[in-house]
């Protein structure tokens, strides 16, 4: 009869969208199972995310730094199994780095996500697509932990944590716009997101808080410049900081990137737009309506999963052409009516 872990160390590295997708999982994973502790081990800059849940601890692994290369994960594995006592591992990423931590842990059961990578070349492919929803990441963690005798059951409500302060009741209403993303085939065009906040300033109501990181606050300085009622955040918080801030949001208008998922975390409304991605390969805001979701049906939609190939017939960003600002604006708007 298989034993039923007390403590699950719980590896997820890399994109901060994937690592912030783990946060409701876990939080149902331990609701459900009020005996277990979950350790997760991600890199330290994601550490915010996981603060304030009973039962969860976060382990900084500086795997680019202090335990980079084949010696040290070796060195990172050695240490984990010395330091915490787990019982259980439940490997979220299952990539080459991961595979060589669970080696030099051994002895205990080990559970790994699928994928599911055939389905989504079959949802990407050029030609033939078997176009149909996937089973979400959300799912896909959740099925990790009942391979290990810890069944979750997946709800598609928020998570309920938003910051006190966005309840408070204020005349402004409170916009978010995160414009970037890290491929361009998910990018919706700069200019045309340019026309977007030029028409959602326009009602005195609306305050505009505009994401990104430092590279990217140039940018959006240019299209703050003059005007009181937009504030940029790119580049001048930290992520602790920003997390709150995104808490507050009346509605966040993104790509399909983290920031996404970051206001999904606070059940704040989400309007993403979606290019060379698309939301049945599993990846859709926690909780957040589908009707909120802006995109065009073209038959080359999908062309990737992670949006880093161009689409094969519109190029980068084609597939995003053909959504004008209004569209944007009017979907925007909506929530509020």
């Amino acid at each position: 009869m298989r034993t039923v872990p007390e403590h699950i160390l719980v590896f997820r590295f890399s994109a901060l969208g994937d690592v912030a997708m783990t946060v409701p999982v876990l939080r149902l994973l331990l609701a459900q199972h009020p005996q277990l502790e979950v350790t997760i081990v991600s890199i330290p800059f994601h550490q915010p995310l996981f603060e304030g849940v009973e039962r969860l601890h976060f382990y900084g692994a500086d795997i680019r730094n202090q335990y980079k290369g084949l010696g040290g994960l070796i060195k990172l594995a050695r240490r984990l199994k010395k330091e915490l006592r787990f019982d259980a591992v439940a490997d979220l990423h299952d990539v080459l780095r991961t595979q060589i931590i669970r080696r030099f842990l051994g002895g205990v059961p080990v559970a790994v996500i699928d994928k599911g990578r055939n389905e989504k070349k079959e949802l990407t492919r050029p030609r033939n697509k078997k176009l149909r929803p996937l089973k979400t990441t959300f799912q896909r963690y959740a099925d990790v932990f009942a391979k290990l005798g810890m069944p979750v059951a997946i709800s598609n409500q928020p998570s309920a944590i938003r910051n006190q302060e966005s309840e408070t009741s204020r005349e402004e209403l409170w916009i978010g716009i995160a414009p970037f993303a890290k491929h361009a085939a998910k990018m919706y065009p700069l200019e045309k997101m340019k026309q977007v906040v030029r028409l959602l300033q326009q009602a005195p109501e609306h305050r505009i808080f505009l994401f990104g990181s430092k590279t990217e606050a140039p940018v959006l300085e240019q299209w703050a410049e003059g005007h009181e009622h937009i504030r940029v955040v790119a580049g001048r918080y930290s992520f602790t900081e920003e997390l709150r801030l995104i808490a507050q949001m009346d509605v966040m208008l993104t790509m399909d990137s983290a920031n996404m998922h970051l206001a999904s975390l606070y059940g704040v409304p989400v309007v993403s737009i979606w290019g060379g991605t698309h939301p049945w390969l599993g990846f859709y805001g926690w909780g957040q309506d589908p009707d909120h979701v802006i995109q065009t049906d073209l038959p080359c939609r999908p062309s990737s999963v992670f949006g880093n190939k161009p689409c094969p017939v519109h190029g980068e960003a084609g597939c995003m052409q053909e959504i004008t600002p209004e569209q944007v604006f009017q979907k925007v708007i909506k929530i509020f009516t």
